[in-house]
């Protein structure tokens, strides 16, 4: 489930989004003193370790911890019955698009917690173990929940993506010290067919778009959170940031290209059906609706290297940074077909 991402974006826009600008340089250790001349709400970052930004980093963070968690369960557990902590063998649920999500969501979380982390004055080498505590605790909350609820189930493969998603952070920040490589996601809402589907029985129609709207919803937010049809989930790499000579060449330092990894006809978790609470059961033909997968290539950017001066204007261009940019697009998909989309949002 996309709720993955919900609790992702609210985290890093109102906890971890205090500064999209350079890290801190690196400290020795924690218990470097206080930030010389350094404001409390400044977005410039502390060069030595600031008590007063900790304390309300942590204190802001535990609070919208504390909401969210609160919020998601009303929003998602409340209204299933509570069992015994089991385990669920999702694979192939989804065509594996929630999958993606847990990996996005798990680096964003990390990424964004270790600029915030930075912004108190930690070193790099503390900033980044909190992240990584950070991204993983919050996960891990999710999937404590899934696994009390008779709707879900603790996922093995769950917690193997989010673990992917704090390593991709992690091992970015040990070798280069820096991430090269930026997951990001994007979405429109397909035109979902208008045609009349029928039940099994004949007793009752409905039409995909009607599917659709139930299953994911239909504005933006929706979209971005659950509509898997929708969804393509992108690992962005920095090409400059590669290249030997980088002080002598031209080439642009915040031009990226994009892979990127989406589904089409996925209407039911594992397989194109379902039933209404009327008890009409509804099945697609697999000719006509085959669930398949999609591969993308295409240009990017990478907003924070966009050069500028202003750091409101590095912090707007930074939370610009998880969404990819509407762009030219190859496709390949599992249905044997290759496609140039002129524009792939």
């Amino acid at each position: 489930m996309m709720k993955y991402c919900l609790i992702t974006l609210t985290i890093a826009i109102w906890l971890w989004a205090p500064v999209f600008s350079q890290p801190a340089a690196p400290q020795d250790s924690l218990a470097s003193g206080l930030s010389e001349n350094v404001r409390l709400f400044s977005l410039e970052p502390a060069t030595t370790f600031h008590k007063g930004r900790f304390w309300l980093t942590a204190g802001t963070g535990a609070a919208v911890y504390s909401g969210i968690s609160v919020a998601l369960w009303h929003a998602w557990y409340k209204d299933y019955p509570l069992t015994h902590f089991h385990t669920f063998n999702d694979w192939g649920e989804w065509n594996d698009m929630d999958k993606a999500g847990h990996l996005f969501a798990a680096y964003i979380e990390c990424n964004y917690a270790f600029k915030g982390a930075s912004w108190t004055g930690m070193n790099r080498r503390s900033a980044m173990w909190t992240a990584m505590a950070v991204g993983t605790g919050l996960q891990a909350t999710i999937e404590v929940m899934d696994g009390f609820s008779e709707e879900w189930g603790f996922s093995l493969g769950d917690i193997g993506f989010n673990t992917l998603g704090v390593g991709l952070f992690a091992a970015q920040e040990l070798l280069w010290k820096e991430q090269r490589i930026l997951m990001k996601v994007s979405g429109v809402r397909p035109d979902y067919s208008q045609e009349p589907v029928f039940a099994t029985d004949g007793t009752d129609v409905t039409t995909l778009d009607n599917r659709a709207a139930g299953l994911y919803g239909t504005n933006f937010f929706h979209v971005i959170l659950k509509d898997y049809n929708a969804l393509t989930v992108w690992g962005s790499t920095n090409i400059h940031s590669f290249l030997n000579n980088k002080k002598s060449t031209r080439f642009p330092k915040w031009l990226n290209v994009a892979a990127g990894y989406g589904a089409g006809n996925i209407y039911g978790g594992f397989e194109n059906k379902w039933t209404t609470e009327d008890g009409a059961t509804f099945v697609l033909d697999p000719e006509v609706y085959p669930r398949y997968r999609q591969f993308y290539l295409s240009p990017d950017i990478d907003w924070t290297k966009i050069p500028t001066r202003h750091r409101w204007l590095k912090f707007t261009l930074g939370l610009l940074n998880w969404v990819k940019l509407p762009a030219p697009a190859l496709e390949m998909n599992t249905l044997g077909k290759m496609k140039f989309h002129y524009l792939h949002w």
